[in-house]
C-alpha cells in the first residue's frame, strides 16, 4: 500500500493556473517508480472521474475535458506526481485525488488504468 498526499489546491479565478503535487510516504515500499499513477476529481453528488493517468513508462492519457489544458508528469527520483492545470474554468472546481494503480486491458484489448490507493484529496475552486 502506498500513502499518497496531495497539495497545491486552492482558489483561483477562471483562466488562471494551478499545479497539484502528489507525494508518497511510508518508506521504501512507497516508491512510485514502478507504479502507474493518476489524478481523479469529484464534485459532491457526482461520481469520481479520471482526469489523467501516467504509466510507469511515462505514457499519458487525458480525459477529453482537460486535453490541451492539463499536463500530468512524474519525477520518479523524488517519488512525486504532478498535475499542471492551465486555463482553469469554474467547471474544473472539484476535489482532486491522486491515485496509485496499475494498467490492465479490457476484453477489446484496450488499456485502462485501475486504481488501488488514494490520497485524501485537495480542493480546487475556480471562480468566474
Amino acid at each position: 500500500q502506498v500513502e499518497l498526499v496531495e497539495s497545491g489546491g486552492g482558489l483561483v479565478q477562471a483562466g488562471e493556473s494551478l499545479r497539484l503535487s502528489c507525494a508518497t510516504s511510508g518508506g521504501i515500499f512507497s516508491t512510485i517508480s514502478t507504479r502507474s499513477m493518476a489524478w481523479y476529481r469529484q464534485v459532491p453528488g457526482k461520481q469520481r472521474e479520471m482526469v489523467a493517468y501516467i504509466t510507469d513508462g511515462g505514457v499519458t492519457n487525458y480525459a477529453d475535458f482537460v486535453k490541451g489544458r492539463f499536463t500530468i508528469s512524474r519525477d520518479n527520483a523524488k517519488d512525486m506526481v504532478y498535475l499542471q492545470m492551465k486555463n482553469l474554468a469554474p467547471e474544473d472546481t472539484a476535489v482532486y485525488y491522486c491515485s496509485a494503480g496499475y494498467m490492465a486491458r479490457d476484453i477489446a484489448d484496450k488499456p485502462y488504468y485501475s486504481p488501488y490507493d488514494w490520497g485524501q484529496g485537495t480542493q480546487v475552486t475556480v471562480s468566474s
